[in-house]
């Protein structure tokens, strides 16, 4: 008599392996990167989100919520509390289109503008705790902007 059920082996050999999985080895790497800007940045008193805005910001201190979230690649429902809370801590400024309501515009405070040269060891320290070179660097975060573009074409 047969049994229908694979055996134990075979389901083992057909298990995925966590350390063989891509999606593991970016989310890790991600947590790692993230350990790395929680320190850099907790004497700024901002988050990693929080500073990915503040550098849209600096770039263009005068965006709507949408250009904002365009750029990196979040909803406005992921980014309005985060700029509430950038508003509360007196980093920005959040105003209402006359023409439309419903269009917000942030713009940087001169506190938002002044925390933007305390933050310009950020990227130093955080190229230090790579321990990579720059060529490795821009390989891998191009390879990495190559993948994202591939994934979101494939959504």
């Amino acid at each position: 008599m047969s049994s229908s059920r694979p055996s134990p082996s075979v389901i083992a050999a057909s298990t995925p392996k966590l350390d063989a999985q891509l999606c593991f080895a970016l989310y890790s790497a991600g947590l790692a990167m993230n350990k790395v800007y929680r320190k850099l940045l907790k004497p700024l008193g901002l988050t990693y989100p929080q500073y990915l805005v503040m550098m849209v910001l600096w770039q263009d201190e005068s965006q709507s919520v949408s250009e904002i979230g365009a750029r990196l690649f979040l909803d406005s429902a992921t980014l309005t509390p985060l700029l509430k809370r950038l508003e509360a801590a007196g980093m920005v400024a959040r105003l209402r289109s006359r023409e439309d309501e419903r269009h917000v515009v942030i713009s940087l405070t001169a506190r938002g503008k002044a925390l933007q040269a305390k933050a310009g060891k950020v990227q130093e320290s955080v190229f230090c705790a790579t321990q990579c070179t720059p060529s490795e660097l821009k390989h891998l975060k191009s390879e990495l902007q190559d993948l994202r573009s591939k994934l979101s074409d494939g959504v």
